[in-house]
């Protein structure tokens, strides 16, 4: 295989791009933060990435509190435009016709059309450089129960989430088998990868390509790019 080498960067990707609502409940704010991930199991924490310059940077950090929204494919285009849009100019709830809803155990609000919602306490912020990290433990996660098995299991396939990598949204659904796959020891079927890229939050419409990867099955369509989000 032959190889570049490159400067070091952030090319860690693909990441989910998620929606962070802060600020008092009477007046709330969106964020889209690219730079969002799990820290601890127990107890559950996890971390945003925000620059000091960005509006919501001084309401995360007064009010300590944030609720992470994750977007689904109808949320494509408030996901762009709530990334390259201020708070400090415009109500981003209004102008994407989006509803701020009550959280169950923090102060800010959450949005009523993403299906899942992790409500967040900080814990500690650290200065890195060109961003601060927010660490914060869950303390309640809000599920669409449509999004429940009559057993009460998530199954977060029905959600129809989607993924940032390098300048294009994907809307990404697979099933590959539960974990301990390479063990033998799941019982789940693989089943095909489906990627699909989104402009303008509409779904590509395009007969995939099928190629085998590790003796699966993929279907993949066309790529549309969409500009870069300025999401950090």
């Amino acid at each position: 295989m032959s190889r570049q080498v490159w400067k070091g960067s952030t090319l860690l990707n693909p990441e989910p791009p998620v929606l962070v609502s802060c600020g008092p409940a009477g007046a709330p704010n969106l964020i889209t933060v690219g730079w969002c991930g799990t820290i601890c199991t127990q107890p559950s924490m996890v971390s945003i990435s925000v620059r000091p310059e960005r509006y919501s940077h001084h309401l995360i950090k007064e009010s300590g509190e944030f609720v992470i929204n994750l977007p689904t494919e109808s949320l494509v285009r408030a996901v762009d435009w709530c990334g390259v849009k201020s708070g400090r100019d415009v109500d981003k709830f209004s102008a994407m016709h989006l509803t701020p809803s009550p959280a169950a155990k923090v102060g800010t609000v959450l949005v009523e059309e993403s299906p899942v919602n992790l409500e967040c306490k900080v814990t500690q912020v650290i200065p890195l450089g060109s961003h601060d990290l927010f660490l914060a433990e869950v303390v309640a996660v809000d599920v669409d129960e449509r999004l429940l098995y009559e057993s009460g299991k998530l199954c977060l396939n029905k959600a129809n989430l989607i993924v940032y990598s390098t300048g294009i949204i994907w809307h990404w659904a697979a099933n590959w088998g539960r974990l301990g796959i390479v063990l033998g020891k799941s019982r789940g079927k693989s089943k095909s990868l489906v990627l699909c890229s989104f402009t303008d939050g509409l779904q590509a419409q395009h007969k995939p390509t099928r190629f085998l990867r590790g003796g699966m099955r993929v279907s993949r369509p066309t790529e549309h790019v969409i500009r870069s989000l300025h999401i950090i």
